[in-house]
């Protein structure tokens, strides 16, 4: 990777499966081909053996989705048991991996106790919350707790995406959900979705009472790209006065999860600088191997390639 000395690759969405969350998922959210299940299984040697092949020091851990978002009763508790089980393979390789909670969005009040147990007692990164929850969209003000929390305890939330909301599905895709699934999924639901709640969130007023950080990956999901024709647009007559692009600058970073294209990647960084874009593979739903390499081709300064290397990682997870 890089060869400057003291500059470790950090990559900050890097999933597994935990086996009791997982046998709950059933439907759409099954579809995850054998060798990617075999691999979020895996947070032992072969994964370590992985990371070392291609040059990758710390993954921050985070539970695949659709993770606990989709579940109510025993969630609270699920939660609690599945976040120990996590610090116990942190704890094998405190070096190597770092975590990001799972969260029981069906309660936010306990959300935000679980938040804050994992961070301080724990020694957590942050939380991740995937796609909708129960079919809500999370600007609802009945999940302001946890953001309010994350606040507090100065820690990111991390925005991953998780299935379109089934009245989407069969009014946008249905048609070619059977021959092309992975519409639904990374090749465009999934953008969608996670993209709506980002620009929900900056629309909802959250950010008039919590400076609280988010992360979306994958480039941002499109919205950089984005950003100025959104502003435009919402600054027209008639419309109740919102700074959009500013609001989103200020409180998004974005990672390069699952995206590997320097034109999406330099337009991120005139659009929202360099120190709000972090390194990310999306392991193992993306192959380890080409991020790294990418990073080093990418037509930037050392310096910049540093910081989204590491540097906004442990500036950010406090790494």
């Amino acid at each position: 990777m890089l060869k400057k000395p003291n500059v470790p690759l950090i990559a900050i969405e890097e999933h597994y499966s935990d086996p009791e969350l997982t046998a709950l998922f059933t439907g759409r959210d099954v579809f995850t081909p054998p060798h990617v299940t075999k691999a979020l299984e895996d947070v032992g040697e072969a994964r370590l053996k992985d990371m070392d092949a291609c040059g990758i020091d710390v993954q921050v851990l985070s539970h695949t989705a659709p993770s606990l978002q989709k579940l109510s009763s025993g969630a609270v508790e699920l939660a609690r048991r599945v976040n120990d089980r996590l610090a116990r393979i942190v704890a094998t390789q405190p070096r190597r991996y770092a975590a990001f909670a799972a969260l029981p969005t069906s309660d936010p009040a306990a959300a935000a106790d679980e938040l804050a147990r994992c961070v301080e007692t724990l020694g957590f990164k942050g939380a991740m919350i995937h796609g909708l929850a129960h079919g809500q969209f999370i600007d609802d003000p009945r999940y302001w707790p946890i953001f309010a929390r994350a606040e507090a305890l100065d820690v990111p939330i991390y925005l991953h995406p998780s299935m379109p909301h089934e009245a989407v599905i069969d009014a946008y895709y249905k048609e070619y959900a059977q021959d092309f699934p992975v519409l639904l999924r990374a090749a465009w639901g999934f953008t969608v979705e996670t993209a709506t709640l980002g620009v929900r969130l900056v629309l909802s007023g959250l950010f008039e009472k919590h400076h609280t950080r988010f992360i979306l990956g994958h480039l941002g999901e499109g919205l950089p790209f984005l950003l100025w024709r959104i502003n435009n647009g919402l600054a027209r007559p008639g419309q109740k006065k919102v700074e959009f692009r500013d609001i989103f600058s200020a409180h998004f970073s974005v990672t390069t999860s699952g995206f590997f294209s320097d034109p999406a990647l330099l337009l991120c960084v005139q659009e929202l600088g360099i120190d709000r874009i972090l390194f990310a593979v999306d392991y193992p739903f993306e192959a380890n191997a080409p991020a790294p390499a990418w990073l080093t081709r990418v037509p930037l300064c050392d310096e910049d390639k540093a910081k989204i290397a590491s540097g906004n990682a442990k500036r950010l997870l406090k790494m």
